[in-house]
């Protein structure tokens, strides 16, 4: 049984007793079947994003807050102004790890964006994480497939100790310097990347997320992590689900859902 969807079902019940309602009572109001419901607050049944807006509008607080795991919902509430999103089908609920892809990512980075002072590995962490994130909502595929902790700092990608030990001295060069007084660990290539590795789109992906977020520093970026539903959804050291990507509210969604439904 999926963590996240165990976490969410026990949220949902709780408000439903709180406000009193039966299953039946509440199955009616969304338009599916009670079972459904029980399922539902179980975590053995998939929850759409469409219902998630539902269930939001009906308690009367925010998409975000609902799949927020540290917020309590018997004491927040908000009024629902989140859009309602196309629902999807979750195709892949376990990364599939591509070291050699994350190898080759990682170069063309360091090559982008490597020696801006700011850029450490607390930034590389988080620029890895929105690769990916945003690849696999978009395409709904994976791109370096890595598998993301949700650490106080924001995400941090399991392998990346083990990626680095591996081409330290050969492909990448380790530096530890300071930045505005605080330590940091910057790399360096010493090779270039392997531009054939890339299809067009994966290179497009990488440059918007080095675009959009590389002149962030350390704590910027790690605090915009921390309001991505994906690292919400998660708990604290367990790994951060890629399904919960389809349940991102703007301006973290880079999928148009809207479009979809035309």
């Amino acid at each position: 049984m999926d963590r996240f969807y165990k976490n969410l079902g026990v949220k949902i019940k709780k408000m439903r007793v709180n406000k009193d309602l039966s299953q039946d009572a509440l199955a009616k109001k969304i338009k599916i079947s009670r079972v459904a419901i029980s399922q539902i607050e179980t975590g053995s049944r998939k929850i759409s994003a469409e219902e998630i807006t539902k269930i939001s509008q009906i308690f009367n607080i925010t998409t975000d807050i609902l799949l927020d795991a540290k917020k309590d919902i018997e004491i927040v509430f908000e009024k629902a102004t989140k859009k309602t999103e196309k629902e999807q089908e979750i195709r892949i609920n376990v990364p599939q790890r591509n070291l050699q892809k994350f190898k080759e990512i990682l170069i063309y980075i360091l090559e982008k964006v490597g020696s801006k002072p700011n850029v450490g590995e607390t930034v590389l962490y988080k620029l890895l994480y929105f690769i990916d994130f945003n690849f696999y909502e978009k395409y709904e595929e994976q791109l370096i497939g890595a598998t993301y902790i949700k650490n106080h700092h924001g995400p941090t990608p399991k392998e990346f100790i083990k990626v680095v030990e591996e081409m330290e001295g050969k492909e990448i060069v380790k530096v530890k310097e300071k930045y505005f007084e605080y330590p940091q660990t910057k790399y360096l290539p010493l090779r270039k990347s392997d531009l054939t590795q890339f299809k067009a789109h994966e290179k497009e992906m990488i440059d918007d997320v080095l675009n959009t977020l590389s002149n962030m520093n350390a704590s910027e970026i790690s605090e915009y992590s921390h309001n991505d539903v994906p690292w919400q959804t998660a708990e604290d050291g367990e790994v951060i689900e890629y399904e919960s990507v389809f349940y991102r509210t703007s301006p973290y969604s880079v999928r148009n859902y809207g479009e979809e439904n035309i």
